[in-house]
């Protein structure tokens, strides 16, 4: 049934999510904020063309068990999500203006114009993915095609995920850009008051502290005291998404952080109870960027890559290309009205190499 392949798809997705997120926060880091949705959405776009083994790395990888129902589930999710996007919230406030939930996904495909791409292919992405096809000339200005993919990326975010594609991110070798845009905005179900908050102080692992501006509020909510950790489950207007807030004990940040997986995290959500008490919460703005290659390739993903790479599918004839880069931006913005999200992912593939080499000196007659 739809409802039982968009489980195994998020059960799946979430796994993903957790494993890149406990990989981009080892190590010496600074915050991390991604759109776990993003990424798998574009990396399942470049899944369809894949073969071989390069289809079975991307599948474990990525959470994909179901195959290619994978396809049909991510369009199956989108609307989903979409249905419950049109909550419209603008009765009962005082002024009129509170902000409606928006989610606006987008996928695009970009390639070179006299790349041979499967029709079934493109028929694919379109179908489950509406992904619309633009030809590119990456051939003769790369240039100014990662401009206009920029372009569309800041018009699909409301202009918060700006130059995705950094300055030589593409090249006269590139066939084929997939980008998936997504933008979110929604208004607290329960909006704190600017007049209750206040300057107070976080403190980070390594003990450095920081002046935030502490919002507060008195509310009812789902709430979990876990061992080791609180959690909260704060909805927005119209009660179909929330935003759920994971707070460890002191001390205790690395080992919830690392037991952190698709199943735990599912296991918290069901924690979660009616309860009734304070809330202080910073608020906050902060953007981040990444080049996913390297960690998609110690995830397990290395088949995808480069010109031994298996993407079949997508071509007539051929090996088809390998993937170069994965850009992935996000932004968020949190403060006493609501939430403002936006990410994007760039997925480019370069073409494969001939099976041949040759190296030729043109120093004589």
């Amino acid at each position: 049934s739809t409802t039982e392949r968009i489980g195994d798809l998020v059960a799946g997705n979430a796994g993903f999510a957790l494993d890149l997120h406990d990989r981009l926060t080892a190590g010496d880091v600074d915050n991390v904020f991604v759109s776990p949705y993003s990424i798998s959405m574009a990396l399942a776009m470049t899944y369809g063309g894949a073969g071989g083994d390069t289809e079975t790395a991307m599948r474990e990888t990525l959470g994909f068990s179901l195959g290619d129902e994978t396809h049909p589930a991510f369009g199956e999710l989108q609307a989903a999500l979409d249905a419950r996007a049109t909550t419209d919230s603008s009765e009962g406030s005082a002024d009129g203006e509170v902000e409606a939930f928006q989610l606006e996904v987008a996928n695009t495909l970009w390639g070179a114009a006299d790349y041979p791409f499967a029709e079934a292919y493109l028929d694919l992405v379109d179908e489950h993915y509406g992904g619309g096809f633009n030809e590119a000339d990456f051939g003769s200005d790369p240039a100014a095609e990662r401009e206009r993919i920029n372009r569309w990326v800041a018009e699909a975010t409301d202009d918060r995920i700006e130059d995705l594609i950094p300055e030589d991110g593409l090249s006269a070798q590139t066939v084929l850009v997939l980008t998936n845009a997504i933008y979110f905005m929604a208004g607290w179900q329960l909006p704190f008051d600017p007049d209750d908050t206040s300057e107070s102080t976080v403190r980070a692992l390594d003990g450095t502290e920081s002046t935030v501006s502490m919002m507060h509020q008195n509310l009812r909510a789902d709430y979990a005291d876990l061992p080791s950790a609180q959690a909260i489950e704060l909805p927005y207007v119209g009660g179909e998404v929330s935003m759920v807030v994971i707070v460890p004990d002191e001390g205790k940040f690395e080992d919830i952080q690392t037991k952190l997986t698709g199943s735990t995290l599912f296991g918290i959500f069901e924690a979660l109870g009616d309860a009734s008490g304070d809330l202080r919460m910073p608020s906050f703005e902060y953007e981040f960027d990444t080049e996913l290659s390297k960690v998609l390739k110690t995830m397990g993903m290395e088949a995808a890559f480069g010109p031994g790479a298996d993407f079949s599918e997508m071509v007539d004839s051929g090996g088809g290309p390998g993937i170069d880069d994965v850009f992935h931006k996000a932004f968020v913005s949190v403060d006493e009205e609501g939430t403002e999200a936006a990410a994007a992912t760039s997925v480019s593939m370069i073409e494969s190499a001939p099976p041949t080499s040759f190296d030729l000196t043109v120093d004589r007659p």
